[in-house]
């Protein structure tokens, strides 16, 4: 941040020859600037570079408001308030003005006379980008006195004027984000009549307060973030209100585990310690973003709610700290992330999916495990070949080997939770067939990869229904 502009006063800002531009203007200027010197605007932002983001960017140029469409989790407040990067760094204001009065043309009775009695003299005073977004979350209580303003008795009575003057007057959010982005929330939340009384400031810049028409054309952008499901379940956006919105741009979900993944890998807290104590090996960040995609897909979880993009990112921290917990409690300097670690996930998983009534039947950690176990069997066919569900015994198939060890020798695995990695590494490898298996199918799996592999391939049979899984108290049992 550069220092505050030491200009003070309205005729120091004039003999710099200083020249106001609306925000709009602001917006668009600096966007041209950045397009042209290729520097990226939505920085973080992954999934939307050849969707969204030049949707948006066209939005700035022509100097529309904005509607984002899209389900929860989609980063759009994210890109909304990414959008004060295109503002100037200070822009000057009437000193003391509560709705930050261009000084060369104020439209506040404050400011008017403030430059009316001093002159050049007039204070000024600087706001930076940061201070210039405001946000309110559309909710059936919101008033028009919260949106637009309201009479204030107290301010009345402390001046001794009467309720006929405009000066008692108590500006809302809207007028006191003048010159500043401002963003509604969940629009079609908003009740009717609150909407309706957006229509002249979107359009015309009249401000109606318990019978003051006040022409106050304000300079704002907005941006209006909703959901369709909105649409129908609590609300939906008035017509004559949609008409003034320049631009609808609809987001969307991660279209591949390739960006979910960016995602995740941007947004999620890993401390130093984790980072430095933790391996995650790279099918394991495949698989958990897969849940996500089983997520949207389930018959048990409600698709028009949505499954934000935060679930990936929260389970990956809960599953980060499952394994850290577990070199904790074993002493180990080190870990790998285990497949049966997974279960460290659930949490993640239930609070952030929306059940529907079989799902609501099923159980939300009954669900929570079987959208880990349709990953899984997702992914198998990706690394292995397709299991048969017909194969007989006689028939030597890609697993036989493995299935065949449980039988012959009335085999069983146990991985215990909390069990140290040379006991976790012994039990899988006393399963000799699965170095076979990946050694013909996955050749290039890295060495630090090769016990979640082979746990990987178990989870993979159980879920094609060739062995049996069991999850008890303190860990997995495989039969």
């Amino acid at each position: 941040m550069t220092e505050k502009p030491d200009i003070k006063t309205l005729g120091s800002l004039k003999a710099t020859g200083y020249k106001v531009k609306s925000i709009k203007d602001e917006l668009r200027d600096n966007l041209r600037s950045k397009i042209l010197n290729k520097e990226s605007v939505f920085k973080g932002i992954f999934g939307y570079e050849n969707t969204v983001i030049p949707q948006l960017e066209q939005a700035i140029l022509s100097r529309h408001n904005i509607n984002l469409l899209g389900l929860r989790g989609q980063a759009k407040t994210r890109l909304a308030r990414m959008m004060t990067t295109l503002l100037d760094e200070w822009i000057p204001f009437i000193g003391g003005s509560e709705i930050n009065d261009d000084p060369f043309n104020p439209i506040s009775r404050y400011a008017k006379e403030l430059i009316d009695a001093e002159g050049d003299n007039t204070p000024i005073d600087w706001l930076h980008r940061d201070e210039r977004f405001f946000e309110k979350l559309a909710t059936p209580d919101v008033t028009v006195a919260d949106l637009i303003g309201d009479v204030d008795p107290i301010k009345a009575a402390n001046l001794k004027l009467s309720y006929a003057d405009d000066r008692v007057i108590h500006f809302g959010m809207i007028p006191r984000a003048n010159r500043c982005i401002f963003v509604i929330n969940e629009l079609p939340d908003l009740q009717a009549r609150i909407q309706v009384s957006l229509f002249n400031i979107l359009q015309e810049g009249d401000v109606q307060i318990r019978g003051f028409k006040v022409r106050m054309p304000l300079d704002i952008q907005f941006v209006f973030t909703a959901n369709p499901e909105d649409y129908t379940n609590r609300g939906s956006i008035v017509t004559p209100l949609k008409d003034r919105i320049g631009s609808q741009i609809l987001t969307h979900y991660p279209e591949n585990i390739h960006v979910a993944k960016e995602i995740t890998k941007y947004e999620s807290s890993m401390d130093d310690r984790q980072a430095s104590t933790v391996y995650v090996p790279s099918l394991a960040k495949d698989l958990l973003e897969q849940i996500s995609f089983e997520a949207r897909d389930s018959e048990f979880v409600d698709s028009k709610s949505g499954v934000s993009a935060r679930l990936s990112i929260t389970a990956f921290e809960n599953l980060l700290s499952t394994a850290e917990r577990r070199s904790l409690l074993t002493g180990q300097e080190k870990t790998s992330v285990r497949l049966s670690d997974f279960v460290g996930v659930i949490p993640a998983i239930t609070g952030k999916v929306e059940l529907v009534y079989e799902g609501e039947q099923e159980g939300a950690e009954a669900v929570a495990q079987m959208l880990i176990d349709n990953a899984v069997k997702a992914l198998f066919i990706s690394y292995f070949p397709k299991v048969e569900k017909l194969e007989k015994r006689e028939v030597a198939g890609p697993f036989h080997q493995i299935t065949d060890w449980f039988l012959d020798d009335n085999g069983f695995l146990e991985i215990t939770d909390e069990s140290p990695d040379a006991a976790y590494a012994k039990n899988l490898n006393k399963i000799s067939p699965l170095d076979a298996i990946i050694k013909k199918y996955q050749p290039e799996t890295k060495k630090e990869d090769l016990l979640f592999m082979k746990e990987f391939i178990l989870w993979g049979l159980a879920v094609n229904k060739k062995l049996n899984k069991e999850r008890f108290r303190t860990g997995v049992f495989f039969s």
